[in-house]
């Protein structure tokens, strides 16, 4: 049985919120994480310590390196974290590509361009667009030198990520990451 993470659980019953095109797959055993005791999560966890610049202040999420088959992040990357803490973000992934298993998938959504609630929930602290992803693949730095992208390699090699799925509706972007081998 696959085993899957709901991170930012709230009070909902874990649920596969974005499903691979064309695949049915069996419900998995959910492990839950969430800041709220209120929640009653399995882990409570405040992800602002992955993202923490004093090196003494890291805290990795409580699993072991390879323990699930999935990571579901739905509408919560944008409340931790801050804007233009690129070495915070890219923590965060390594630490998701850390506890997902080989090849496992990080299915999530964020609030889009579109949105009212992008910068209208006062607990928003960054945007996670479809181009900072590009920033998690090995496809992004191909063009290095012809563009004037970013060179952010040494803070996500090894854990590189390929992008499944990216889209907008409803103003939400939801994707799926696949931990690159």
């Amino acid at each position: 049985m696959a085993k899957a993470l709901m991170v930012g659980s709230g009070f909902f019953p874990p649920e596969r919120k974005i499903q691979p095109i064309g695949v049915e797959l069996p419900e998995p055993e959910w492990t839950t994480l969430d800041i709220n005791p209120e929640c009653k999560p399995d882990y409570q966890f405040d992800l602002n310590h992955i993202e923490q610049q004093d090196p003494g202040k890291f805290y990795p999420l409580p699993f072991k390196d390879e323990t699930f088959n999935e990571i579901h992040i739905y509408q919560t990357l944008e409340h931790f974290g801050r804007q233009g803490d690129f070495k915070g973000f890219f923590r965060t992934f390594r630490e998701f590509w850390r506890i997902l298993k080989p090849g496992g998938e990080l299915y999530g959504d964020t609030p889009s361009l579109t949105s009212p609630w992008l910068w209208g929930d006062p607990g928003h602290a960054r945007v996670i667009l479809p181009q900072t992803l590009l920033f998690l693949t090995r496809k992004c730095y191909e063009g290095l030198g012809k563009n004037t992208s970013t060179d952010y390699r040494r803070f996500v090699d090894p854990c590189w990520w390929v992008i499944l799925h990216s889209a907008e509706e409803e103003g939400r972007h939801g994707f799926v990451l696949r931990k690159a081998q």
